[in-house]
């Protein structure tokens, strides 16, 4: 079967919506971003500051040489996994230029197809990893400088910036600070803190588990999500468990890099979800970038299903303490084999033995649950989901007749220019619309993919958030409507 093909720019010019790109990512040079941390750091904290960062493990990497003593046993060992390398694109020189060059990312955006870009780093999304006031200082310092390069294409892209997670002080210090002084209208988190197995240093991944802020947290954080609400600014996640799950590779990073972001984001909205964080703070929304929907498709209808089979009245289904003994012996008797029949009575009192009880017999009621469309209702409007344009599984996100109840997720189209799975940085918005012309989404689905959703995760906190940009208009008025 034909289909048409239009080019990116010729899509945006059909279309009587924007495209915001709810993923763009900028490429820090190198050398350049290391002289501007240093400095800042210096400025605020002294010479001693800024030697304690050249020194420490913090500073910008270079994927062409990532890789350098990777064959050393010893290195291997501490990796445990491979890491990211040649991540950015050579052959195309022209977008490796405007990976790294604002104002020429910004000059080809009607090429592109977009409108509006929310525009993350690469280099320094480590940062959101970062631990103690160290790990905080380079963040800030990170933040300051991007928001000064991306100062003068405000109208058109919009740097997020980087929250450290490690402690709920420490993220609020630089929620506080990203939003009220450098005006961010996005802000990117890490899927979890690391912390260490017991009072002994950790020994590699081993010794490391995630904190997903909400189930079994060493910390409250519900203030932060407060503060995130009374900011009006989105926090989005932009992490993957590749160094931290069991499964993973030392030689071959493409076995460690499928899924890895995907596993991550289920982690996360599975515990802000199940710790009742939508509940207690249902205007928060929340993203999860570069992961696809394919994993929030499946955790939406495992949520629904372990409900209904797990909730507060249905559980007592499975009370142990319920069942019948007598009457279980007597099809014991009558369909066991010898060695059972021989062994009733000692089977009898296995079966009688009192069961062993948590304290709270019903795992949702930290979100109280009492209807199923509750899991809709604090799942659906609340998480926002970003997508690849290649990825096939948007249509799931959209597929109401599969999804329970039928909800459509919010897929949301995040282009990933600058990195190496974007070959050519004016395909993206074609490729996602060849989802249309194969008929596998309708218009208002793309619609949906291209602008409301991305839409609804920021303006749904802050109505304003794109007043003074070139999409005001069309931003306001859909609001107006009801997001």
């Amino acid at each position: 079967m034909t289909h048409s093909h239009l080019s990116s720019a010729k899509v945006r010019e059909q279309l009587k919506h924007p495209i915001i790109d709810g993923d763009g990512h900028f490429v820090e040079v190198g050398p350049i971003l290391d002289d501007e941390l240093a400095a800042h750091l210096e400025e605020v904290g002294g010479k001693s500051l800024r030697d304690k960062y050249i020194a420490s493990g913090s500073r910008p990497f270079n994927t062409a040489n990532v890789l350098a003593g990777r064959d050393n046993p010893a290195v291997k060992q501490e990796m445990r996994a491979a890491p990211s390398w040649w991540g950015w694109q050579t052959k195309n020189t022209l977008d490796r230029a405007t990976s790294h060059l604002p104002k020429l990312t910004y000059n080809r955006m009607d090429e592109m197809g977009l409108d509006f870009i929310m525009m993350y780093p690469s280099t320094v999304l480590g940062l959101i990893h970062a631990e103690g006031e160290m790990g905080a200082a380079v963040a800030r310092a990170a933040n300051k400088y991007l928001a000064g390069l991306f100062a003068p294409y405000k109208d058109r892209i919009a740097v997020g910036a980087i929250i450290p997670m490690d402690t709920p002080q420490l993220a609020i210090a630089e929620l506080e600070y990203a939003v009220k002084e450098l005006g961010a209208k996005s802000v990117v988190i890490a899927g979890y803190a690391k912390r260490k197995l017991g009072d002994k240093p950790a020994n590699g991944p081993q010794g490391i588990w995630a904190d997903h802020y909400g189930i079994d947290s060493y910390y409250d954080y519900d203030p932060f999500w407060k503060r995130c609400v009374e900011l009006k600014v989105a926090p989005v996640s932009h992490s993957s468990h590749m160094h931290l799950r069991v499964s993973r590779s030392t030689s071959n990073y493409v076995f460690n890099h499928i899924g890895c972001l995907g596993t991550s984001h289920e982690s996360l909205a599975k515990s802000l979800f199940m710790s009742g964080v939508t509940r207690r703070f249902p205007t928060l929304r929340v993203g999860f970038l570069e992961g696809g929907v394919s994993w929030a498709c499946q955790l939406y209808s495992d949520l629904i299903g372990h409900w209904s089979k797990r909730n507060a009245e249905n559980i007592m289904e499975l009370d142990p303490d319920r069942l019948d003994v007598p009457k279980m012996m007597d099809y014991f008797k009558q369909y066991g084999d010898e060695t059972m029949v021989k062994q009733l009575d000692r089977l009898s009192a296995f079966f009688s033995a009192p069961a062993a009880r948590p304290e709270q017999l019903d795992d949702f009621h930290r979100v109280l649950i009492k209807q199923a469309e509750d899991i809709r209702d604090l799942f659906v409007p609340n998480f926002y989901f970003g997508c690849e344009a290649d990825d096939p599984m948007v249509a799931w996100a959209f597929n109401d007749k599969v999804n329970p109840m039928g909800a459509k997720l919010r897929a949301m189209f995040g282009s990933d220019i600058a990195h190496w799975d974007v070959v050519d940085m004016t395909e993206p918005v074609e490729e996602a619309w060849e989802m249309v012309e194969n008929g596998i989404i309708t218009e208002d689905n793309f619609r949906d993919f291209a602008f409301m959703n991305p839409l609804r995760l920021h303006a749904g906190m802050n109505p304003d958030v794109f007043k003074g940009t070139i999409i005001e208009k069309a931003a306001a008025d859909a609001v107006k409507k009801g997001l």
